[in-house]
Formats: structure tokens, sequence, C-alpha cells
């Protein structure tokens, strides 16, 4: 068997397994949606404190800043899941936040203005946007406000809508690319790739609309282009990210795929905007 070979089996093995966890732990009950996010928000957390840890002028706690990730998800979730009603939930968390700040003042590095900025960035790039995941699970029916029960329909139809996406974009751009989308961050993206998975998520809209309901066909329609746009910006985020650092892959806890950041990169800007455009559809 040749390395090729070898990678392309270790890659597929990896896909279908990630993906049954996560269809398995989105949809089978909302303990299990709060128990594995909870796993990969402190483990996303932790590789982005390792990568960006590995410059010169940067020190950052990567445990503590991966304790107060994996809080901040678990307090949306009490919050939003009403486990927790009141806000006072999230006090742990501005403690967290607060500490990491002032801790700077003892430690007497050189490069604090660093270390504050990438600290922060840990909890706002990648533990707040995977935090929408319950706030989208447990929204309120404008009918009855005061009815939450978890739904995983539209946590679920974000990452059906990224990874159908990112499937379209693959095939189209391979048998079609020609022209390319941001060739000075992502050299291999191209126009036609991008269209072509939009058309796919389109597609897969309209399978869930069949499906689930929940939304009419033109919402569904919208809902797909918001969460593909912004997960195409996304992983060019995180492909600028990588670049910035000199990197390739984000880590390599998942074989053939590379790290957690690789793997959720669009999600971390999808989730929040599926939060705002589902908040407009309601409020409209």
């Amino acid at each position: 068997m040749s390395p090729k070979q070898h990678n392309l089996i270790v890659r597929s093995l990896t896909g279908i397994f990630f993906l049954a966890v996560m269809v398995g732990g989105i949809t089978y009950s909302p303990l299990t949606m709060a128990l594995l996010f909870t796993l990969i928000v402190a483990l996303g957390v932790h590789e982005f404190c390792d990568i960006v840890s590995e410059r010169p002028d940067v020190e950052v706690n990567s445990m503590i800043c991966s304790v107060s990730g994996a809080y901040l998800f678990l307090a949306f979730f009490g919050y939003c899941s009403g486990w927790t009603p009141t806000a006072a939930v999230f006090i742990p968390y501005l403690i967290s936040v607060i500490y990491l700040l002032v801790s700077e003042l003892y430690l007497q590095r050189e490069c604090s203005l660093n270390n504050w900025a990438y600290t922060m960035m840990s909890q706002m790039y990648v533990a707040l946007p995977l935090s929408m995941v319950p706030v989208l699970g447990f929204m309120a029916d404008p009918a009855h406000p005061q009815q939450l029960h978890y739904q995983w329909t539209f946590p679920l139809a974000v990452f059906i809508f990224l990874w159908t996406s990112d499937t379209g974009a693959y095939c189209f751009g391979s048998l079609l690319g020609r022209h390319r989308l941001f060739e000075r961050i992502s050299p291999k993206k191209s126009w036609e790739g991008s269209v072509g998975g939009a058309l796919v998520s389109l597609l897969a809209a309209v399978a869930v609309w069949h499906l689930a309901g929940g939304l009419t066909l033109p919402q569904w329609l919208g809902f797909a282009l918001v969460v593909v746009i912004f997960g195409t910006w996304g992983d060019l985020v995180e492909s600028l990210l990588k670049r910035q650092l000199g990197i390739k892959d984000s880590g390599n806890i998942l074989p053939g795929h590379g790290g957690l950041l690789d793997r959720f990169d669009s999600s971390l800007l999808a989730l929040p905007a599926a939060v705002v455009y589902l908040y407009t559809l309601m409020i409209v």
C-alpha cells in the first residue's frame, strides 16, 4: 500500500468517526451535546494557545484559558436550557477573565500586551463562537417564549450546510476551478468551488426543510447562504492565522485532518452568524 493510499484510508476512517460522533452527540440528547462541545471547546482553546505560544514573544496560560472556555460553554448551556436561569452563572467566567488580565501584573513578563491579546483571542475566537451551539439548540418558540426544549435541528443544520459546502467546493473546484477566490491567503480555493459548494448547500437546505420543517423554504435557503458565506470567511480567517504563524495544520489530534481548529474553522464565524440570522427572523 502506497503512502498516499494509506493516508486516504486514515483520512476516510477519521472523517467517518468524526461525522458519527458529531451527529450522535448533537442529536442524542442535550446532555451528550453539552459533554461533546465542552470537550471540543476545551481542546480547541488549548490547541489555539499551544500554537500561538510557539511565538517567542507569547506566553499564555493554556490550562486556565481552556478551563475558562469550557466553563463559558457550560454557562451558556445552563442559561439557555433553563437549568441555571439566572445570569449569575456567568460570574465565575468573569472572575477568570479578570484573573487572566491581573495576573500579568505579577508575572513580570516582557510580552504582557501580546499575552493579553492572545489570551482574550482564545476566548473570543474559539470559546465564544462554539458557545453559540446551545443558543441555537434552545431557541424559544416566538409563540411560546416560556417553553424551552432542546431542538437539535438548528445546530446540526449549521454543520450539515458547512459539510455539504466543503464537499461541493472540493468537487466543483477540482473539476472547474480556474479563478482564485483569495489567492493571497488560500491559493487552492476558487470561485467556482465556492459557488458549487453553495449550490450543494442550498440543495441540502431543501432536504432539511422537507424533513424537519421549522422554517419556510426561503428562510432555510437564506440560513444555508448565511452559513456558507460566513463559513468561507471563517475558513479564510484560520488560513490567515496559520499563515501568520507559519504552520500548516493547527494540530494533529485528528489523523489525516489536522487539528480541531482545522475542522471547526468555518463554524467559528458561521455559528454566530446563524444566531444573528435566526434571531433577526424572530424579530421580523
